[in-house]
């Protein structure tokens, strides 16, 4: 496919998603409690922004890496890609969980289950992992491929509560992290899996059309009028489906409608940052987005603590008046892209160096 189709957008969410995820949890983990009062419009208004970060990490993932996929295949060779997928999706899982480690408490003998919680770098690679399995069993079947995708992501969203409280205490931490939050993990693979199967679907609609006449100003209005309809109106869209179907559980997922909502968001996002792509080639915001894993190790590093207990939670957590949050979210941001952009390379070349070390290990 020519180099015109690539889609210059997705670097730009990215790295609004990462800039948003940056101070999110600067300000969330920093910020003293007797401020977060969601009767305060600031900082619901805050809270609400933040909760968009995550839904645009997993679909932007699911977006982009399918569309390469659906590249790869177009060109009569996917293989590579397909290899590369899975390395990528593994090592993923292995830095997720490399950044819960406590190097000085394992020198010491002391090991607890903390380093087994499930944070969004494993959800994202073993998302990664089920749509290569999904792509090489119905990469030949176009369109069935797009329906079950769709499939798959409407499925997740609206059995979530039949999950969301699993408790899964009769199987070993290693596996049921993955899918229930009892044990302290942050994401699960349900519902967040439903998100990339969304991108996934959206980056096959993409591959099909994109040369089209018109395909951009058609696709931006699509983002928006679909993303408006998921924020108001799938809960009542929901609602009628169980006074047609007496199906309880259309009722339970109205009742508690947050993953489609957020989707609505995130496709408004996508419509917003489509319509501007022209603006936003090769610019810095670009850039940023094409550093979101080494931005994401950083940031860890220096707020949580990884590998040593020392990071900035360990001596503010909690702590911070907001103007004081505020100036200093601004300037985490900073000094972790600075250290990305400089100290570190890009996402690409890190993998590279990994698969390299791992081929030099094997030999």
């Amino acid at each position: 496919m020519a180099q015109s189709s690539r889609l210059y957008f997705i670097d730009a969410v990215r790295a609004f998603a990462i800039l948003m995820m940056l101070q999110g949890h600067f300000i969330d983990t920093l910020l003293a409690p007797v401020y977060k009062d969601k009767s305060d419009i600031a900082f619901t208004i805050w809270s609400y922004f933040r909760g968009i970060t995550a839904p645009t990490f997993f679909t932007i993932s699911g977006l982009v890496f399918t569309y390469l996929l659906l590249r790869a295949y177009a060109k009569g060779d996917d293989k590579p890609r397909i290899k590369k997928g899975l390395f990528r999706g593994v090592l993923l899982l292995a830095i997720g969980y490399s950044l819960r480690v406590n190097i000085f408490h394992w020198l010491s003998g002391y090991f607890n289950s903390y380093f087994l919680v499930i944070d969004v770098l494993q959800c994202i690679g073993l998302s990664l992992i089920f749509l290569v399995v999904l792509h090489i069993i119905l990469k030949k079947y176009s369109y069935l491929f797009s329906v079950i995708l769709f499939t798959i992501g409407c499925i997740c969203f609206v059995t979530e509560p039949l999950y969301r409280n699993i408790n899964l205490n009769h199987i070993p931490n290693v596996i049921a992290n993955y899918m229930t939050t009892s044990n302290g993990s942050v994401f699960t693979i349900l519902p967040w899996f439903g998100y990339s199967a969304f991108g996934a679907f959206i980056s096959t609609v993409f591959f099909r059309h994109v040369h089209r006449e018109r395909f951009k100003l058609i696709t931006i209005f699509t983002f928006f009028i679909v993303g408006i309809f998921l924020m108001l109106y799938s809960s009542w869209f929901l609602i009628g489906l169980y006074n047609i179907t007496n199906i309880e559980l259309f009722k339970m997922s109205a009742n508690y409608n947050y993953l489609f909502s957020r989707l609505g968001n995130v496709l408004i996002l996508f419509g917003v940052f489509y319509m501007l792509e022209q603006f936003l080639k090769h610019s810095i915001i670009a850039r940023i987005g094409e550093k979101t894993l080494s931005i994401y190790v950083i940031h860890f590093i220096l707020l949580y603590g990884s590998f040593t207990g020392y990071g900035l939670k360990r001596y503010l957590k909690q702590a911070l008046e907001p103007e004081t949050a505020i100036l200093g979210a601004l300037l985490f941001m900073i000094v972790v892209c600075f250290i990305s952009f400089h100290y570190a390379k890009t996402n690409h070349f890190v993998y590279n160096l990994i698969r390299k070390m791992v081929d030099k290990f094997k030999n």
